[in-house]
């Protein structure tokens, strides 16, 4: 973080010093809420949670070299004490990002938030210094974090924003004001909760609403191909500008195609010029993604040879998303289990058939969360899917969901062995030891919440006679 003095964090937050000799003394090391983070000079934000109370740490951090604690009670240590902490965190996140002058980008959307914010990252931060968004922390805590860990020496904070509800962006978007704002798609990602993709619009566009107008600089970045995204347009007074593969968009891909491995490869053509793109990252749903991160680069005035360059040259930052890692046996995992909607099951299972050519491949889903009355249709549609894909065997793991993925296979025309349902992430372990083969593809997917990980990681350490090699 920028440097503060103590004095002039708790004027911003509005709070009481408790125990601290020198108000003048300054933070100069990060600000955190876990105490295993803390450095000297940190802040550290003790939120009283339902299982853990930060407060209990405070002698310990403070002895760790933290310069004092934000929180809502006395600790006998430095503090700062506030009514509401996340309030205060908020208040801190806002007064730094209006000191630090550093271009703001939020991005939105219902799939595709973390890969695509880790390939603007890859590519501005080749221009100027950057800071963004570390995995998905992209709520009302994790963003003002984010946006807290910049330095003077930042030039571009790219920020995620998830909702899972009317207001929630626009409250995030107070706290931290974005001058270019990116909205990927409108999909079925908690449409449980939303009630219906109308109002998951409608909270999505609440990131354009906050942008400001064209004359002061305010931008939005609207994905062409996605109807419920580009009518956005009419709800700000910022300059607009599309991405995507229609004749329409101002930065789009032509000529797209599929690496023998399933890499995506296009030419990328901007307002500047025209360059081509062969991603390290696996399935063609990462071609909007890649859009989505040029049109922001374009508009902070890199080249189209420069964009392309890097994003051909990006990786995974974020765990558990296409992670694509090889055995020493020859078989592939592919380990995508962070979370799963039916827009990125589908865009998974795409992958995982491109992947797999010439080979056997494996889908080993369970539940997506959130899905309310679309729940049986979606899963249903994703077992139909893979038995289109001809992926050679769907394992669903888990309860009811996990049967109505089978159902769907079964209802296409997996009659035989082509699918089985089983009870939990072990009995899908034990069965992929027993049958994998050397050369065979597995995808691992489902909501986060079901904690599919883990067979994936069995299955690296399945069988390595020696180090595993990641690709």
């Amino acid at each position: 973080m920028i440097a503060l003095s103590l004095a002039e964090i708790a004027a911003v937050v509005g709070g009481q010093t408790h125990d601290i000799p020198d108000p003048t003394a300054q933070v100069t090391g990060p600000v955190v809420r876990d105490s295993r983070e803390v450095e000297p000079g940190s802040l550290f934000v003790a939120f009283a949670g339902e299982r853990v109370d930060g407060h209990d740490f405070a002698q310990a951090v403070v002895e760790a070299g933290a310069a004092a604690v934000l929180g809502s009670r006395p600790v006998g240590v430095p503090a700062i004490v506030v009514d509401d902490v996340q309030a205060a965190l908020g208040a801190l996140a806002r007064h730094v990002v209006r000191k630090l002058g550093a271009t703001l980008v939020a991005l939105t959307g219902s799939a595709g938030k973390t890969s695509t914010k880790d390939l603007i990252a890859q590519v501005l931060r080749r221009k100027a210094p950057t800071v963004w968004t570390p995995g998905s922390l992209n709520n009302e805590i994790g963003l003002p974090l984010t946006a807290l860990s910049a330095t003077e020496e930042t030039k571009f904070l790219v920020l995620e924003m998830g909702a899972r509800g009317i207001g929630h962006i626009r409250y995030l978007t107070e706290l931290t004001p974005p001058r270019i704002g990116l909205v990927l798609n409108v999909g079925s990602a908690h449409i449980g909760e939303f009630g219906g993709r109308e109002q998951i619009a409608q909270a999505k566009g609440e990131l354009v609403e906050s942008l400001p107008p064209a004359a002061e600089g305010g931008v939005a970045v609207l994905n062409a191909d996605d109807p419920l995204v580009r009518a956005m347009s009419s709800r700000t007074t910022a300059k607009v500008l599309l991405f995507g593969e229609s004749d329409e968009a101002d930065v789009r891909a032509e000529n797209v195609r599929l690496t023998d491995s399933g890499q995506p490869s296009f030419r990328l053509r901007t307002p500047s010029g025209a360059s081509d793109v062969t991603m390290r990252l696996y399935g063609e749903h990462h071609v909007s993604n890649a859009l989505a991160a040029a049109a922001v680069a374009h508009e902070l005035g890199m080249s189209a040879e420069e964009i392309a360059t890097a994003l051909s040259e990006a990786g995974s930052l974020s765990r558990w998303r296409m992670e694509v890692t090889e055995r020493p046996d020859g078989v592939t995992i592919v380990n995508d289990a962070y979370n799963a909607n039916p827009e990125s099951m589908r865009a998974a299972l795409r992958a995982l058939a491109a992947m797999g050519k010439g080979r056997r491949t494996w889908a080993v889903l369970g539940k997506m969360a959130e899905l309310g009355d679309e729940a049986l249709a979606e899963h249903d549609a994703v077992g139909r899917l893979a038995v289109r894909l001809n992926v050679s065997k769907l394992v669903a793991v888990g309860g009811r969901e996990a049967a109505w993925l089978q159902l769907g296979a079964y209802n296409e025309g997996s009659w035989g062995e082509e699918s089985v349902h089983v009870s939990d992430a072990q009995a899908a372990v034990d069965l992929l030891r027993s049958e994998l083969r050397p050369g065979d593809v597995v995808l691992v997917k489902a909501s986060r919440s079901v904690g599919l990980e883990s067979v994936a990681k069995a299955l690296l350490a399945t069988g390595a006679e020696g180090e595993v090699a990641a690709r």
